[in-house]
């Protein structure tokens, strides 16, 4: 069993960090539980862009170390920038918080569990940080979009949807 400590952080990081599990709470992603059983417990980190904007990570470098990697190919952006080189109209549309539309299983929950100063939770969807994340939600996207994307109109990156034509009727038909 691993239980790591919170990290330590700055008292407006511990905000942040505050605000991304209420937020969590609130759509179901995690639950927070009352203790914890004998199993691996990890701790939240924080990453913040130029733009200000962040995103919540559970530091689940361990359990990824035990994690059987899933091959599935994930597209590379130059091929992905081909297709798209001859086109005149690009739509890009994002699924917003992609992974946390994926529930877990409820005998891996206890695998996701983060420790912080409010509690103990664990994940009930798919959280950022899982070493097999990508690939699952590329898997499912690409059988989704199966027929769509062998008709040569769209790529599909992760969470990133790209439509892409050569003319405006074709584009608004897609």
């Amino acid at each position: 069993m691993l239980r790591r400590p919170p990290y330590p952080v700055s008292l407006e990081t511990r905000k942040e960090i505050e605000k991304h599990i209420n937020e969590l709470l609130d759509m179901d992603v995690i639950r927070k539980i009352g203790n914890n059983e004998i199993v691996e417990i990890t701790t939240p980190v924080l990453i913040t862009w130029n733009d200000g904007k962040s995103r919540l990570y559970g530091d689940f470098r361990a359990l990824n170390n035990y994690t059987k990697a899933d091959r599935y190919p994930i597209p590379r952006i130059p091929h992905a920038l081909d297709k798209l080189a001859k086109s005149k109209y690009i739509t890009k549309m994002d699924c917003m918080k992609g992974f946390h539309q994926n529930g877990v299983k409820p005998n891996s929950m206890k695998l996701l569990r983060i420790i912080f100063h409010m509690g103990i939770y664990e994940y009930t969807r798919m959280p950022f940080g899982i070493k097999n994340a990508p690939a699952h939600f590329q898997r499912m996207m690409d059988t989704i979009f199966q027929e769509e994307i062998l008709e040569g109109w769209m790529v599909v990156y992760i969470d990133d949807i790209i439509i892409y034509s050569e003319t405006w009727e074709d584009h608004v038909n897609t």
